[in-house]
């Protein structure tokens, strides 16, 4: 689960954005929601790992827990 978050910037055809907005309504996700899911499925096939941000602190919360 990511809990920060970072903007990225990008720019692009205005009627390119319009009929991405426009699709993504048709199908009920947001913009953001896609290009986050174009991100980790890009990273995932380059063979690039990464940890979303949260990730440590569940499991450091999930062992404080085991602990008590």
């Amino acid at each position: 689960m990511e809990l920060k978050t970072a903007r990225l910037t990008v720019l692009i055809d205005p009627a390119k954005k319009k009929a991405f907005e426009s699709l993504c309504a048709r199908q009920d996700v947001t913009p953001s929601q896609v290009v986050r899911r174009l991100i980790r499925d890009y990273l995932a096939s380059h063979g690039e790992g990464f940890v979303p941000s949260g990730a440590v602190q569940a499991v450091l919360d999930a062992e404080k827990i085991e602990q008590s």
